[in-house]
Order: C-alpha cells, then sequence, then structure tokens
C-alpha cells in the first residue's frame, strides 16, 4: 500500500526547452523559401513540364500548409509563471524560466493555463470552535502561500486552491482546541496573549498537511478571534469584575503604601504624638479618602482631637 501511495506522488522535473528565438527564425525562413519555390517550380512549369517541377511545387505547397505546425510549441514565460507539460498522458516536466521557448508541439499544458508562482493571501471565513476551556469561540485564518512544487500541485490533489483552505480550517480548529482564549495565569499561553507561538504552530501543522500539494506556507496567523455571541456578554462582565479586582488591589497596596509613610513621617517629625486609638483611627480615614471611588468630604474639628 505504501509502494501504491508512492508511486502515486509526483515529483517536479524540468522540461528541456531549445531557444523559440531559432525556432521562429528557422520557421520563417522556410516558409519564405517554400513561397520562391513555389513561384519559382510554377514558371518553372510554364516553359516545361519536368518531374522537378512538379516535385518542387508539390514539396512547397506541402510545407507552406503544415509549415506553422513548429509555431505551436513557442511559449513566452513571464516571471513567476510555469507550464506543466504532458506528452500523450506522460508528464513530461515543467517549464519554469523566464523568456522565449520551444517546446515539442504534440506536449500540451495541464489545465490549458499557466500556473502562477507568486506569492498568494488566502483569507478563510471565520468559524466556530470550543476552546481548550470548552467555551465556544469565533476564529479566522488568513494565510501566505506559494507554489514551489507545481508537479504536486497539480497531479496530487484535485485542486490545490480548495485543498489549502479545507486544511487551514482543519489546522485551525485542531490548534485552537489546544488552548483557551485567555487566562488569569499569566505564565500559560492562550490564543489572545500567545499570537506569535500560536502562529508558528499553525504554520507548522499546516505545511506538514499541504506537503503533498506541493505549496510552502510563507505566515499562518489569527485575523479573527472573538468570543461566540452567546457568551460574548458573560465573557465581558468577567472581564470587567477581574479588571476591577486587580485595579482595586493595586489602589490598596498603594493607600497601604502611603498610610505607612504618612505615620512614619509623623513619627521621625514629631509634629503630634499619637496614641494607638489615634492611629488607628487616621489609618481608618486615610484609608477609606484613597481606596474610595468617590470624592471624601473632611469634617473640620475647631476643638480638641481628644
Amino acid at each position: 500500500m505504501k509502494n501504491v501511495e508512492k508511486s502515486m506522488v509526483y515529483e517536479e522535473k524540468e522540461v528541456r526547452a531549445a531557444s523559440g528565438w531559432a525556432v521562429f527564425f528557422i520557421t520563417v525562413l522556410l516558409y519564405i523559401g517554400a513561397i520562391v519555390l513555389v513561384i519559382a517550380s510554377g514558371i518553372s512549369l510554364d516553359k516545361e513540364e519536368t518531374p522537378a517541377g512538379f516535385a518542387g511545387l508539390i514539396t512547397g505547397i506541402i510545407w507552406l500548409t503544415i509549415g506553422w505546425f513548429p509555431m505551436l510549441g513557442l511559449k513566452i514565460m513571464r516571471p513567476n509563471e510555469a507550464l506543466v507539460l504532458t506528452l500523450f498522458g506522460k508528464y513530461i516536466g515543467s517549464l519554469k524560466k523566464e523568456g522565449f521557448f520551444f517546446v515539442n508541439p504534440f506536449s500540451t499544458p495541464v489545465g490549458g493555463t499557466k500556473l502562477s508562482l507568486k506569492t498568494m493571501t488566502h483569507n478563510n471565513e471565520k468559524q466556530k470552535i470550543n476552546d481548550l476551556s470548552g467555551n465556544p469561540i469565533e476564529v479566522g485564518i488568513v494565510i501566505t502561500w506559494r507554489v514551489v512544487n507545481t508537479a504536486k500541485a497539480v497531479f496530487n490533489v484535485q485542486n490545490f486552491g480548495t485543498f489549502l483552505s479545507i486544511q487551514a480550517d482543519t489546522t485551525l480548529r485542531d490548534v485552537a482546541r489546544c488552548y483557551p482564549y485567555d487566562s488569569t495565569d499569566s505564565d500559560e499561553k492562550t490564543l489572545r496573549g500567545s499570537s506569535v507561538e500560536v502562529s508558528d504552530r499553525l504554520k507548522e501543522l499546516l505545511q506538514e498537511r499541504v506537503e503533498i500539494a506541493g505549496l510552502e506556507i510563507i505566515e499562518a496567523r489569527i485575523a479573527h478571534l472573538a468570543y461566540a455571541q452567546e457568551i460574548a456578554a458573560a465573557m465581558l462582565q468577567r472581564q470587567q469584575a477581574t479588571a476591577i479586582i486587580e485595579a482595586r488591589q493595586k489602589i490598596v497596596d498603594g493607600a497601604v503604601g502611603m498610610v505607612e509613610m504618612a505615620l512614619k513621617k509623623l513619627s521621625e517629625s514629631a509634629i503630634c504624638e499619637l496614641d494607638e486609638e489615634r492611629k488607628a483611627q487616621m489609618v481608618s480615614n486615610l484609608l477609606v479618602v484613597l481606596c474610595g471611588n468617590k470624592d471624601a468630604q473632611p469634617i473640620v474639628n475647631s476643638g480638641s482631637i481628644y
């Protein structure tokens, strides 16, 4: 079975092509010679009917009739174009050079057209996938790719463009299942926070799957990433709550530091001496002022603090 599968995988080979200009000029000169031969043979037959005159006339007419056939083998190749040629159904090679060439006139290009070797971009439609945590998310992928093996591209798969699109969808689904959308753990790899690692994983896995089609994946990255509509509102509330908690933690840490600094400054400056009860009250008041989400309304005490 493995031997059968291996024999079905085509490898690219370069076709032997002569200069198209040489064949073109030779064909044109032979056409001119055939015209001169027909005219000369016709004049000769008017004067005297000879076998040589008949032979020259017939030869000239035959060449004028079929002399255009070598022109079918002339091919003009532009940069980043390829021509995959078959001869009576057998693959004979690919023409990838730019210029003017002559190939076997009986050979035919696969598909009847040239194959583009340019770098192209493919943008798949977004699809709904469950991440590592089981949350439904919407993900889209964009791929930068090109054809590097023309024989594999046209013979090993039915349509390499469709093949690439399907493989991109399945690869994105397999990779997205291995990562959570987001995480509170800063060390955990996520789809949203580890875009470089996810892109590298997508490129590596997709390259393995499209190798049989003769394609090279230059870049594969996530172009769209969002929670599915049914959980988007709930996840937004969770993100907001997480952000509020983190902000409050920073506010409290800063407030405690400021209170500690204030007590230390008062003690060092000896502005006033506070007993434990007054220190506790001062700490409470400062924390309320610093941690509150509204402007504090001070109460001025004109009498003794005791």
